[in-house]
């Protein structure tokens, strides 16, 4: 791979946004799930959903912060490495991300400050209602930013107008073909991001003993969350790769490695493990299942799809990468299913607490959630290419065109700074997560009064009250004598 400016700015981009989508995927999971724990807390008045929520409150604000964060270098990454996309796309694109920021960002942002100050100076049920207005707004704010991805996939409403994209139907713009398919699938992956890692934590203070009734509640919670989600992914994935055969066959071809199609009647077959080569146009070492693939993606056994040869080699998407990264999230996918079906039957078996192996394999997928992610974003991704808007505009003609020297060096900075400054956030989170749920201390409601519960306090009060202790004590008190 030569490493020249276009390359480069998508390693630098590929690398932001991997970060980047991390941390608002567990957001958009977390979120809920409080929402559901206060939710509880507030139907039973038991004490364990309480507690549940402020154990995983503390995980979220950090993760929150760093999402903003990360998510802003990426935007500005518009303007510096894409500049020309920018100029051709940004009447589509820039409304898009300004609708997100108006509508979601502030709502979270400013009830964010309700769910972690407000406890004890609002009433229960309107704090509730401000854990419900941030998850909301997380799902409001994936919609807007998918819906801005999914018209680079698959581009409606729109004219070109001088050189550039003329926006002419906003419902078309917005409800373009890929954009439901592409939302319900990364709403369910945070979801079942979320239940993995939620699941892990419990499962990993189970092993060490801790088998308090606070974290049997959190790894019971996740599992049936895994047991629910898990099927319902499969099938929303099978409806998205319809349409991906419909919209963007080569990106399927590519996943498929599927390089000619066969005599009529022969089917398709399914190419389970092998190695795309593009030089050599076929599937190296391949193990496949006949007709499989077929039956999969047209529905029946003799059904024949695109075949990348039908493509110039300058319009096909790298299938080698796209093949791997497609069977990494797939079989992720499976494994999640397995986990979630595993542990009904440790459930039925009156073992889900008492199962070591369950709990070290439920360790283990902790991560799974991300890791499929971020795979199934690399195929959507680089599955889309040469393509920046797909069929309209290619990414080769989309970069600025800095030095190679330039993205270079930007991009080893990226590296060294991110890797310091999320790599401290994160190991902050997995100290918290160590450290498991404790009973939330009571405090008494007083009536009121500036700084009291309930009651928000004056500017700078606390300042204030220091002032006039300060100005009452003796000059010896101010000494220390």
């Amino acid at each position: 791979m030569e490493l020249d400016t276009l390359t480069l700015a998508r390693i630098q981009f590929g690398f932001t946004i991997s970060f980047h989508i991390i941390f608002p995927a567990i957001t958009i999971g977390l979120a809920s799930y409080m929402a559901v724990l206060e939710g509880l807390w507030l139907k039973t008045a038991n004490t364990v959903y309480r507690d549940l929520y402020h154990f995983w409150l503390r995980v979220f604000a950090i993760n929150f912060g760093m999402g903003v964060v990360s998510g802003l270098v990426m935007a500005y990454q518009f303007g510096t490495n894409w500049s020309y996309f920018s100029d051709f796309a940004g009447g589509v694109t820039g409304p898009l991300l300004t609708y997100e920021v108006l509508t979601a960002f502030f709502l979270e942002a400013g009830f964010l400050g309700v769910m972690m100050f407000g406890w004890h100076r609002v009433g229960p049920r309107l704090h509730w209602c401000s854990t419900i207005l941030v998850a909301i707004g997380t799902l409001i704010s994936a919609t807007w930013i998918l819906a801005s991805n999914s018209w680079m996939q698959t581009p409606q409403g729109y004219e070109i107008i001088n050189n550039r994209v003329v926006p002419v139907d906003w419902l078309a713009v917005i409800f373009n073909p890929s954009f439901p398919y592409r939302l319900i699938h990364m709403v369910i992956a945070a979801f079942l991001a979320t239940a993995l890692i939620v699941g892990a934590v419990a499962a990993w203070h189970m092993l060490r003993r801790n088998v308090s009734y606070s974290v049997r509640k959190m790894y019971s919670m996740a599992m049936w969350m895994l047991l629910v989600v898990a099927p319902i992914q499969i099938v929303v994935g099978d409806f998205h790769g319809l349409n991906t055969l419909e919209h963007q066959p080569a990106k399927l071809a590519a996943m498929e490695g599927h390089w000619e199609n066969g005599p009529a009647g022969e089917g398709v077959p399914l190419v389970l493990f092998g190695w795309p080569d593009m030089e050599r146009e076929e599937t190296r070492f391949k193990i496949e299942v006949p007709r499989l693939g077929s039956l999969i993606l047209t529905h029946s056994l003799d059904g024949n799809i695109p075949a990348l040869k039908e493509f110039a080699p300058e319009d096909r998407p790298n299938s080698t990468i796209v093949f791997w990264s497609f069977r990494i999230m797939v079989g992720l996918g499976m494994l999640m299913l397995l986990l979630g079906v595993w542990a009904l039957y440790a459930r039925w078996k009156d073992r889900l607490y008492e199962s070591p192996l369950l709990h070290r394999f439920s360790v283990c997928m902790g991560l799974s959630g991300l890791i499929a992610m971020l795979a199934g974003w690399f195929t959507t991704e680089i599955g889309r290419q040469p393509w920046i808007v797909y069929n309209v505009m290619r990414t080769a003609d989309a970069v600025t065109p800095h030095s190679a020297v330039e993205l270079g060096i930007t991009l080893i900075l990226f590296i060294v700074v991110y890797f310091v400054l999320f790599g401290a956030g994160i190991i902050y989170m997995l100290h918290i997560m160590a450290q498991g749920p404790q009973p939330t201390p009571h405090l008494e409601i007083d009536g009121g009064g500036p700084g009291e519960g309930r009651t928000p306090a004056r500017p700078l009060s606390a300042a204030t009250d220091a002032n006039e202790e300060l100005h009452t004590s003796t000059p010896g008190d101010r000494h220390g004598n």
